[in-house]
């Protein structure tokens, strides 16, 4: 697996967690990254909440500005997530990925799949 998400788990709402993606399998370039979310239920599609492009500049979702902070340390290879404030609605499998472009503006962009961290935000 190229990619390997660390760090979910169950959380109360307006809580924090820390998601972790290290890039276990050498890539000759040095791609974008980013992390989707696949809510629970039929038909849901993963969708990018946060990137960074090969210098660490970020992109978010509007749902997550403000709360998230994407960030990747190029000299280690990995890229984490920070999740403040969270929300129900935040509840979901979380994906790291590699994608062509500058950034993960949607999941046709990405190339490399990590297996998915599962997060889950309750009352």
């Amino acid at each position: 697996v190229p990619l390997v998400e660390s760090g979910g788990g169950s959380v109360e709402i307006g809580g924090s967690l820390r998601l972790s993606c290290v890039v276990s399998k050498y890539i000759p370039e040095r791609p974008s990254m980013g992390w989707f979310r696949q809510a629970p239920g039929p038909g849901k599609e993963r969708e990018m909440v946060a990137s960074v492009d090969k210098s660490g500049r970020a992109r978010y979702q509007d749902s997550v500005q403000g709360r998230f902070i994407v960030s990747r340390d190029n000299d280690k290879n990995t890229m984490d997530l920070r999740m403040n404030s969270l929300k129900p609605e935040d509840t979901g499998t979380y994906y790291c990925a590699a994608c062509t472009g500058d950034y993960c503006v949607s999941r046709y962009a990405a190339y490399l799949w990590g297996l998915g961290t599962q997060v889950t935000v309750s009352s």
